[in-house]
């Protein structure tokens, strides 16, 4: 495909658009290039108006005999192709899978514009331009699930992590993928994020704040806690030879063995502390009467203001430096009220159901009463004593430790930036077909994963770029992908080359917005 080049007439005022193609001139040992005219620019919509020999090509087309015609649906080819470039993403999927590529690009392009499962690609593949270039049988895509191994989805992993994470925060969380596969060892009972009652496996997720891309995935069982994961995920990490990692990370991997490993792993944290903790209240209970102080009262944003302190500590054996940031919201402090009020609730249940989480022992020793005799068996009451404590003194606290982050209000916006992780769990259920794993081998699965993870960065990559736009922010990636569905490529036989359909106004606002060149 040449460039484009304009010139500008002077004397007419009309400005015309040539393609250049460079070509090696044999005969005078030299570069050179060849131009041709392919129309005139629209000054007001600054599209390319066809000359008239190229307005007549599909007139000529069109009635010569033996002259056939063959459409494909090209938009979305040009959105994603762009995309899989800028991100850097398509070149290094070439690099680590130099024999399958062009394939799973084509099967990522797929997913990103129907969300359907694999099985239906076969039909789309025959009417849209992908980078495969043609028909993608179903049997070749059970191949291709199989043949890709785990060193190079890992080797993929390890550049695509190292070329996101320079000076990035990375969010972390947890997900559950329902699935009714009985021959897969990963897919197990445990706590269904869903609410559904199906076995699952659980989906570990880093996800970049500065890049707005997802910078690593790992599947595990689905029986196996949020906090016990924590430990295995920074292990996988140090194999893929990272460094310099600083995760954001929600309450619920917490946990002083978590705290420690990342520590001597070398991991810079943001976390969340559940204010419940004996050594969190300790620091509550210093600082209770002076947090209200107006010295201690910081401008968050425009519309939020909250008492803040920060408490010093030493960590461990080594007594490594870490920052207790302490925030207290007057407001909040009701709502929490009720908050605590319902897990009490739980805690009983779970103690006289006989169900015991491991990870509320603390709570059920500090706030229940719990006797069990041979006459009247088990009895489990309220310790309003220390239920009381808690309301008065430490509702409406929020605590958040940081290795690195020594200011209170960087630390906070850090944290709350952690739900775009949130967000890209969504579009993995719901854009992108992965609400049930429909395959049931666990080498299959982790294929299918990948590929699932791969057309993530697309839609991250569009989501990133309508956001800021006033008439496409109003569109999801869905019907971005939709709106680009009409524009064509018409390919005639012999001389007569190839047309694009004429652009929509939406369409050349999504290529303007994506800095598209349409082709010649």
């Amino acid at each position: 495909m040449g460039s484009l080049t304009h010139h500008h007439n002077k004397k007419t005022g009309a400005t015309y658009v040539y393609s250049v193609t460079s070509y090696w001139d044999k005969a005078k040992k030299a570069p050179r290039n060849r131009q041709v005219c392919i129309g005139k620019l629209d000054k007001e919509t600054g599209e390319v108006v066809p000359t008239t020999r190229k307005r007549k090509i599909a007139e000529r087309a069109a009635v010569t005999p033996g002259i056939s015609a063959k459409v494909s649906v090209a938009g979305p080819f040009m959105l994603l192709e762009k995309l899989c470039k800028q991100t850097g993403m398509g070149p290094l999927v070439k690099r680590c899978f130099p024999d399958d590529h062009e394939m799973m690009l084509s099967l990522v392009h797929f997913i990103v514009h129907k969300g359907l499962p694999l099985s239906r690609s076969e039909s789309w593949s025959a009417g849209h331009l992908h980078p495969m270039g043609e028909a993608i049988i179903s049997q070749r895509i059970s191949e291709l699930l199989a043949k890709i191994t785990e060193a190079d989805r890992q080797r993929f992993l390890s550049l695509w992590l190292a070329k996101l994470t320079e000076d990035d925060y990375l969010c972390y969380d947890i997900t559950s993928i329902s699935s009714y596969a009985r021959a897969n060892a990963y897919v197990k009972f445990g706590y269904n994020r869903d609410g559904e009652s199906l076995p699952q496996i659980n989906l570990a997720m880093l996800f970049g704040q500065k890049s707005a891309l997802p910078a690593y995935y790992r599947r595990m069982p689905g029986n196996i806690s949020d906090v016990a994961t924590l430990k295995t995920t920074v292990q996988s990490l140090d194999f893929l030879g990272s460094n310099s990692l600083h995760l954001v990370l929600d309450r619920g991997f917490y946990s002083a063995s978590n705290i420690t490993e990342l520590l001597d792993r070398r991991y810079h944290f943001t976390i969340a502390v559940p204010a419940g903790r004996k050594w969190t209240q300790e620091v509550m209970d210093r600082h209770y009467e002076t947090i209200g102080s107006p010295r201690n009262y910081h401008n968050i944003d425009d519309s939020e203001a909250l008492h803040i302190v920060t408490d010093l500590r030493s960590w461990g054996k080594k007594r490594r430096r870490l920052y207790l940031h302490l925030y207290y919201n007057a407001n909040q402090a009701a709502e929490e009220f009720d908050r605590f009020t319902r897990k009490l609730l739980t805690y009983k249940d779970e103690v006289e159901s006989g169900q015991r989480n491991k990870e509320h022992e603390e709570s059920y020793q500090r706030y229940l009463i719990i006797k069990d005799t041979p006459k009247r068996g088990l009895r489990v009451t309220f310790n309003d004593e220390q239920i009381q404590k808690y309301r008065k003194r430490y509702s409406g606290f929020f605590c958040i430790l940081s290795s690195k982050l020594k200011n209170p209000v960087d630390a906070l916006h850090v944290y709350r930036q952690k739900d775009s992780v949130e967000n890209s769990f969504d579009d993995l259920k719901n854009t992108l077909d992965m609400k049930r794993l429909r395959i049931h081998t666990a080498a299959a699965m982790d294929s299918r994963l990948f590929l699932q993870f791969l057309a993530l960065i697309l839609i991250c990559r569009i989501r990133n770029t309508i956001r800021d736009d006033k008439i496409l922010r109003n569109l999801t990636v869905r019907e971005v992908m939709e709106e680009m569905q009409t524009l064509s490529k018409i390919t005639y036989s012999n001389r007569y080359g190839q047309l694009y359909t004429e652009t929509s106004p939406m369409q050349r606002k999504i290529i303007s917005a994506f800095d598209l060149q349409m082709p010649t």
